[in-house]
């Protein structure tokens, strides 16, 4: 018996199948693909060990990226915050994090 659902609601609301799911090949992680991965793995539509092997991503990663949609929503997903984040020393930043 598969439990795997047909489609799962993606971050715009809409139906998203399988079919929708950012290629493989994807090198460009903008806010809506990464949404678009966090709630097909929430909603059953792969697994989340598939989506670090599609997609060539650490498990800390994938969950990097949910707990910034659960504390900020999708703009929480926005690259600068992490680059900002990663850079660590901030003697260049203003607002250092």
């Amino acid at each position: 018996m598969n439990d795997t659902p047909e489609y799962v609601v993606g971050p715009t609301g809409e139906p998203m199948t399988r079919d929708d799911l950012p290629p493989p090949s994807t090198k460009r992680w903008v806010i809506r693909r990464k949404a678009e991965v966090v709630a097909a793995v929430r909603g059953g539509l792969i697994t989340l060990e598939e989506a670090c092997r599609r997609y060539s991503l650490s498990v800390e990663e994938f969950l990097s990226w949910q707990q910034a949609i659960d504390r900020n929503g999708l703009p929480g997903l926005r690259v600068t915050r992490v680059q900002e984040y990663r850079s660590g020393s901030g003697e260049d930043d203003p607002h250092p994090i």
